[in-house]
């Protein structure tokens, strides 16, 4: 009987790029794949046969199949397979209601702190499940249920990867003085109504379909803003909008000085024919001004 090493299972919540779009960002486990092993099937388990993982990526330097594989964590999955038993067209996880910072040594020293470690609350959405915890600005996060977290992503995992209906521990410190606050496990709400709309009219947003956001599409287009904004969903081929390099996820601010706080705003300011369009959008974290012809 052929014997293989036992696999390495390192779960570092990795960002990786893939073909696949990850359920939620940066959460991997990795494995030695030896020379030989089969491609299929896609599964990663422990030795006790229990399910760890299912395979979605491999690093090779020749290209073949060994090399360092990485794989969607099972209890991940599991949250996947739920949403699709409850009929749900889209995966339902818990939101939190907060932006979260990482721990720079620089952070880490003006709070006393010997290493980074923790995640430090930047914002809490009024009336979201942070906000009703008690969570404030300048917390700082170190645990869920007891499980330490070092980074945004990590914690997104734990607390994304939680039950919906039930409740999450998050140990926090504040202002040096260690706290726990009990949270409740809901789904992102959505808070006004995504009025998705093609634009026709004779612009360079003509083909972008797009939508409002609330705290649900943001979760769904992994977003940085949760409200107050349009975003783009879709953008046809060969279309003007996709001659002017706009991108699904793009989030529309400005068009020629108009704020875009909603579709019916984007659908006024696009309605009169311009020989030139200043559009400022947010896009991956960076805002982008550019000025479009007609």
């Amino acid at each position: 009987m052929r014997r293989y090493p036992r696999p390495l299972l390192i779960p570092k919540h990795q960002s990786i790029k893939n073909t696949h779009r990850c359920l939620i960002k940066g959460s991997f486990e990795s494995q030695i794949i030896q020379p030989g092993n089969p491609k299929s099937p896609h599964y990663l388990v422990d030795m006790d046969g229990q399910l760890v993982g299912i395979n979605s990526a491999i690093y090779s330097r020749s290209g073949g199949s060994h090399g360092i594989g990485f794989a969607i964590p099972a209890n991940m999955v599991k949250v996947v397979v739920e949403s699709a038993k409850a009929g749900g067209k889209t995966v339902r996880r818990p939101w939190l209601g907060a932006k979260l910072q990482r721990v720079t040594p620089e952070i880490a020293e003006s709070l006393g702190l010997a290493r980074p470690t923790g995640v430090l609350v930047q914002s809490v959405a009024t009336g979201g499940p942070a906000a009703k915890a008690g969570l404030k600005v300048g917390d700082l996060i170190v645990n869920v249920d007891g499980q330490g977290v070092d980074d945004p992503e990590s914690l997104n995992y734990r607390f994304g990867t939680r039950p919906l209906g039930g409740k999450a521990t998050l140990g926090l410190n504040r202002q040096g003085k260690a706290q726990d606050l009990v949270v409740a496990l809901e789904p992102p709400p959505e808070t006004v109504p995504r009025e998705e709309v093609v634009i026709a009219s004779r612009s360079p947003f003509a083909g972008a379909r797009v939508m409002n956001v609330s705290p649900a599409v943001a979760d769904e287009l992994r977003l940085d803003v949760d409200d107050g904004a349009v975003v783009v969903s879709d953008v046809a081929e060969t279309s003007p909008a996709d001659a002017a390099g706009f991108r699904p996820g793009d989030v529309i601010l400005e068009v020629n000085g108009a704020r875009i706080t909603r579709t019916a705003d984007l659908v006024a300011a696009t309605r009169t024919p311009n020989r030139a369009w200043r559009v400022t959008v947010a896009r991956g974290g960076r805002t982008i001004t550019a000025v479009l012809g007609g």
